[in-house]
Parts: C-alpha cells; sequence; structure tokens
C-alpha cells in the first residue's frame, strides 16, 4: 500500500491515538484535527485546530488529502440525561455535516471518507447475532428501557449525516465498532482489569447481555484493510467474530488476570455506581451481538478472533508495561 495523506478528526482521542500510531508507523502522513493541541506536542502526525462546527482554514488539510476517518463525537461515558444526549447528538451530526462541505468545496476530494459510527445501533437481544445484511436495527424493543432508544437515534442521524454529503467521488465507510480493548489509560479495558484484579469484574445483572468487543491490533487492522478496499462501501461492523455473555466475558478476564473470585452485582448496584461515576447503566447492560459479516466476507483475518486469547495477550503485554513503566507502547501493526 503505498503512502497516503490521511486526516484524522477526533485524532487527538482514545481510538484516534491507537490509529496515529499505527497509520504513522506505516509511513503514512497523517493530519490530525483537533479542538485542542495535545499535550506533549504531536509526535509523528501535523496537527490543525478546528471548532467542529464551522468552516475555517482547517478545510484546506482536507483538499488533496486521500482520506479521512472522522471520530470527533462526545464521549458516550457520561450520564444519558437530556442535556448529554443533545451533545451527544450535535457533537456527530455537526462535525459530520461540515466535514462534508469542507470536502465539496475542495478541488480535490478525499477519495475514501471512514466514519466513526457504533455496534450500538443494533438491537438489544439475546437470540441471533447482527450482522450488516440481517441485524435489526433498535429502538423498539420491549425489554430495553425507552431511553436507550436515544443512543440509536443518534447513531442514525451520525450515519444518515455522513450518506446525505454529496460527494460521488468519495467513497463512505460507517466503521459500526464495537468496544476496543486496549492498554490506553482510561480506556474499557484498563477500567475492567482493573475492577477484575480487585475482585470486582463478576456477573452484570445475571451476565445473559452479549458483549461485542475487539482487539486494538485487529482495529486498526481492520481500519488499514477498510482503506485500502475500494470495493467496501457503506456500514462495516468492526468487531470480533465471536461475541459472548458477560457472565462468560468476565469469567474469562479474571482467568486471565489471576483472580479467583468477581463479586457478582445486580442491577440497582450497577444504577447506584453508574451514577456515583457519572456514567450510565446502558454502557453495561444493552445486550450488544454483533458480528463482522463484511469484514470476514471480504477476506479479512483476525489476530485475535477470541476473547480467551485476546484477553491473555493484554494482561501478559499490561504486566510487561507495568514491570518496565519506561516501555512504549510501541507499533500497534
Amino acid at each position: 500500500m503505498k503512502p497516503l495523506r490521511i486526516v484524522i478528526p477526533g485524532g487527538t482521542g482514545h481510538l484516534g491515538r491507537l490509529l496515529v500510531s499505527d497509520l504513522s508507523g506505516r509511513g503514512h502522513e497523517v493530519v490530525v484535527l483537533g479542538r485542542g493541541r495535545p499535550r506533549g506536542g504531536c509526535p509523528g502526525h501535523a496537527f490543525v485546530q478546528w471548532d467542529a462546527r464551522t468552516l475555517g482554514p482547517w478545510a484546506h488539510a482536507l483538499d488533496g488529502a486521500d482520506a479521512v476517518i472522522h471520530l470527533s463525537g462526545r464521549s458516550v461515558d457520561c450520564r444519558y440525561d437530556k442535556t448529554n444526549l443533545r451533545a451527544m447528538l450535535d457533537s456527530r451530526v455537526e462535525s459530520t455535516r461540515v466535514l462534508g462541505l469542507a470536502c465539496v468545496g475542495a478541488a480535490r476530494p478525499p477519495r475514501v471518507w471512514l466514519q466513526a459510527s457504533t455496534a450500538t445501533i443494533y438491537a438489544h437481544r439475546f437470540d441471533a447475532a447482527n450482522d450488516e445484511a440481517s441485524g435489526q436495527i433498535g429502538g423498539s424493543e420491549l425489554d430495553a428501557p425507552a431511553y436507550w432508544r436515544w443512543s440509536i437515534d443518534i447513531a442514525r442521524a451520525w450515519e444518515r449525516e455522513l450518506a446525505e454529503a454529496d460527494l460521488p467521488r468519495t467513497r463512505k465507510v460507517a466503521l459500526r465498532t464495537a468496544m476496543v480493548m486496549s492498554l490506553e489509560p482510561g480506556g474499557v479495558f484498563d477500567v475492567l482489569q482493573r475492577l477484575a484484579r480487585l475482585g470486582l469484574g463478576g456477573t452484570m445483572a445475571g451476565g445473559r447481555q452479549y458483549v461485542s468487543w475487539i482487539h486494538e491490533h485487529d482495529f486498526v487492522r481492520a481500519v488499514a484493510w477498510l482503506l485500502e478496499r475500494e470495493d467496501l462501501s457503506g456500514p462495516v461492523n468492526v468487531c470480533a467474530p465471536e461475541p459472548l455473555p458477560q457472565r462468560d466475558f468476565a469469567r474469562i478476564l479474571r482467568q486471565a488476570c489471576g483472580s479467583p473470585f468477581g463479586l457478582p452485582s445486580a442491577s440497582w448496584m450497577l444504577e447506584l455506581g453508574a451514577l456515583v461515576l457519572r456514567t450510565d447503566t446502558e454502557l453495561l447492560l444493552k445486550s450488544r451481538r454483533v458480528v463482522p459479516g463484511r469484514l470476514l466476507a471480504s477476506g479479512f483475518r483476525f489476530d485475535h478472533p477470541t476473547w480467551p486469547a485476546a484477553a491473555h495477550e493484554l494482561v501478559v503485554r499490561r504486566r510487561a508495561r507495568t514491570a518496565n513503566p519506561s516501555r512504549t507502547a510501541g507499533a500497534t501493526r
């Protein structure tokens, strides 16, 4: 694959840092659009400031770029009150809309636009897995809290804004991404491993709900694959091929961590904990049974397709890093 010029709006976040490191390591020229310059400078990439709402000088970065990978949006790790839900919606829709305007106005718009989306767009279900062709879009489930529909409405509006951008020469892909398991501080794996080590990583509210996930190495590999595959556009599930019930997911992580037990948590306990931590239980209780139908059909092969092996690799690498704090994260390829 020849070196590309890649613009990443929202590249200062968790997933953005993974991609910047990987793509720069592959020899690509990376330009990050962000609202505030990250601490420690911008090693390995250029940085351009934007407000994610209005056109400005930042738009020049898109003219002549080979690809844009849009990751901007307010974090979902918050209370799902009206203010935060509106901020989640507006930050995603407005940034996508203004990126579309910038690309339309470019003399040479990007050839491919990879747009962050979410596996949460699918229905809360326990029976069949959701792939891109037969999966059920959520919002009408009788056994889910009514307010969970907000997350689905936000995801649909996000993807709709991408689809409506008038860019006939640009291939557009919606990345319906599951939880990315990485060693990034503060990431979901960091939190889950800490709970497991403390004996708190047990079954949550019965543990029937499915967990869809992807190892960080496979996440960046999948993005690189989608940049290159001219035949893939539209929604693509970015997740490992074997989701599993939360009770099994937690047990396997405890085994990898060497934790002999994990205290179970009832729904009311999770609600109380979420209130204290200023987050929402939808992130824990919704059953996300999602599989990567289009990635597999296109020939993509996962390095970490199963959770036992993935959890073991992550725990071993975390222990090595803890034992040698000066060791860097290294390449994610």
